[in-house]
């Protein structure tokens, strides 16, 4: 889950680690952490060379959307999904109550962060967040959440053999820990925040971060539709927003409930037009603060609304999905037409899809933003 950046770098990121060290030394006592709280902290920490390699692979999400949601979907998933949802119903309630957030989201994020609290990751979360905070990739993201860390461990709230996820996040809905000390809830009444063990605590805290985020209460976030053939297709995508009852004008149709009236939306096709189809409305947008990985967000997002009742997607049969070596080839042209596509990375991230659909548009060809081999033939 990510947080909001600091603009401040404590110290230069690369270089002589203990030269860092001893730089993040004096900013962490320099906003009042005490010399003996910033040592202990400091002792024994070391880079971890297996969170670099995490950090520069992530590889599951050049997955398509229907690879990606159906590996991780299943029906012992959502049987779970549904016994806590029975059994935590007060505490979801609450989420409801207090912050807006449906039940569906909150789920849907705990079952894939870690398989509802089951899986949390065994790297050392001290030696994470240094790694990736002396690292120079994201220095301004991990800086400020080691300070932070350095915080927690100051009131006894951090341990330093905790453990996490390979990028610093704690706890069943993997928060990191600046959010964990800015919007952290007690919600089991026991006067401590502790995400690794406590449902209540994280549920309520997910739930509070999501609001923080703008997440809007009472409102949807996607619900699957049926496109009429004579839709045009250059109109779908997120850059193109209409009321829900304009889409319903032109034709599209909910599978299940009804079109959100007076919301803004969009039409989302993660597979082009012989996939599945969505109507994506502004709470969708919301949870790429949570991950920003086009096709995690899609599959959680579509996840939540299974939780809720809905069918399971018509997945249709879109064509084959470029393989890596095809998509970073195809990234390359795009550049070279002076599209902004991003790293070349083999993934098809929002600004690859946003050029592919314009120089689908330039070609004649359907605009639906999904990318295939004619298309690149054709660059």
């Amino acid at each position: 889950m990510t947080a909001t950046a600091s603009p401040a770098l404590a110290a230069p990121c690369g270089g002589d680690f203990g030269s860092w060290v001893a730089a993040m030394k004096a900013e962490a006592v320099a906003a009042g952490e005490t010399p003996a709280t910033v040592d202990a902290f400091f002792a024994g920490a070391n880079p971890d060379p297996r969170v670099l390699k995490a950090d520069r692979a992530q590889g599951v999400f050049r997955k398509s959307f229907l690879e990606f949601s159906q590996s991780l979907i299943s029906k012992d998933r959502l049987q779970k999904g549904i016994a806590n949802a029975s059994r935590y119903g007060d505490i979801f309630a609450r989420a409801e109550k207090d912050y807006g957030v449906s039940r569906g989201i909150l789920l849907a994020f705990w079952a894939f962060e870690t398989d509802f609290g089951a899986v949390q990751g065994d790297f050392n979360t001290r030696n994470a967040l240094v790694t990736l905070a002396h690292d120079c990739r994201r220095p301004d993201l991990f800086q400020p959440q080691v300070l932070a860390a350095i915080q927690m461990h100051g009131l006894g709230e951090f341990d330093l053999d905790t453990t996490g996820a390979w990028a610093g996040e704690i706890g069943m809905v993997q928060m990191l820990p600046g959010d964990i000390l800015r919007l952290g809830v007690d919600g089991d009444g026991d006067g401590l925040v502790t995400l690794k063990t406590s449902a209540p605590d994280a549920i309520l805290s997910g739930a509070r971060l999501l609001q923080s985020h703008g997440w809007r209460a009472g409102e949807p976030w996607l619900q699957e539709v049926i496109l009429p053939d004579s839709f045009d297709w250059e109109l779908t995508g997120l850059d193109t927003q209409l009321a829900a009852e304009q889409w319903a004008a032109m034709g599209v149709q909910v599978r299940s409930g009804v079109v959100a009236n007076g919301l803004p939306a969009s039409i989302l096709l993660p597979q082009g037009r012989k996939g599945p189809a969505f109507l994506a409305y502004p709470n969708y947008s919301v949870l790429f603060n949570w991950n920003k990985s086009f096709v995690y967000v899609t599959t959680a997002a579509y996840f939540a609304t299974r939780l809720m009742g809905a069918e399971p997607y018509r997945a249709g049969n879109p064509d084959p999905a470029l393989p890596v070596a095809q998509m970073k080839a195809l990234q390359q042209k795009l550049a070279a037409l002076g599209h902004d596509v991003g790293q070349i990375d083999g993934i098809l991230g929002a600004s690859t899809r946003i050029a592919v659909q314009k120089e689908q548009t330039r070609l004649g060809l359907p605009a639906d933003a999904w990318p295939t081999a004619d298309l690149l033939e054709r660059l």
